[in-house]
């Protein structure tokens, strides 16, 4: 079976000399459409880097990163960024949600950015935040909204329209217990329905949706059956 993501021996180095930081050093990883992967780790672990290797928003120093089997250093700025607009999408964990946008334009965009009529990009952009339980929020811009709901947003933007590769960084961090539940489930899903899903989080509960968890500390992949108990892998103060 052909991974919809495929990290082959990355390695990421920050700066150089005194300063130099590998984030990942050799790591090899996978995500197959139809698979939801937890990535748990300390802080410091490499975790985001990863998913932003993933993305396309950066690269790797040395190794090759490939969606649906292109290598995506092959790709361009323009054909990353098309990709992602796409194909990919992208939780963060500060949103990035234009401020001058409605809910529905924020969530529209990229399908707008494509070259999709407007009214059927927003149309698809409703759909996208009534699944996420704010709906009703559709005509409200960022600053009218709590933190809570920004997040819903940004994660609508994520999954709107046909998205083969879904990484999310934290997603539930600003979301109450039940909300987060609400919004893994839809994760859960879209992984269900064909999609890959890569989920970065410190909370073993919300690792617990995944198919399998992948361990990262100080850049190296530790372990990756899911079979080392969670506790054992992760800071005392990521533990709890």
């Amino acid at each position: 079976m052909t991974a919809v993501l495929h990290l082959d021996e990355v390695t990421r180095v920050h700066g150089e000399g005194a300063t130099e930081v590998v984030a990942l050093r050799a790591v090899s990883f996978a995500a197959y459409a139809g698979e939801l992967v937890a990535v748990m780790g300390p802080s410091g672990s490499g975790k985001s880097t990863l998913l932003t290797l993933a993305g396309g928003l950066d690269q790797p120093t040395s190794g090759t990163v490939s969606v649906e089997g292109s290598d995506l250093a092959t790709l361009g700025h323009k054909g990353r960024a098309r990709m992602r607009r796409t194909s990919v999408g992208y939780v963060f964990q500060d949103f990035n949600l234009i401020p001058a946008l409605t809910a529905a334009e924020n969530v529209a965009l990229p399908r707008e950015l494509d070259g999709e009529r407007t009214r059927s990009a927003r149309r698809a952009a409703r759909a996208a935040l009534d699944e996420v339980g704010i709906g009703e929020l559709a005509d409200r811009f960022p600053d009218e909204m709590s933190g809570g709901q920004q997040q819903r947003v940004a994660i609508a933007r994520a999954v709107v329209g046909e998205r083969r590769l879904i990484l999310a960084d934290e997603p539930t961090g600003a979301l109450d217990t039940e909300t987060g539940e609400d919004i893994l489930r839809l994760l859960r899903a879209r992984c269900d329905a064909g999609a890959a899903g890569v989920l970065v989080t410190h909370e073993a509960r919300h690792a617990a949706w995944a198919d399998r968890v992948v361990f990262l500390r100080d850049g190296v992949v530790v372990d990756e059956s899911g079979s080392t108990p969670v506790d054992a892998l992760l800071e005392p103060d990521l533990a709890r």
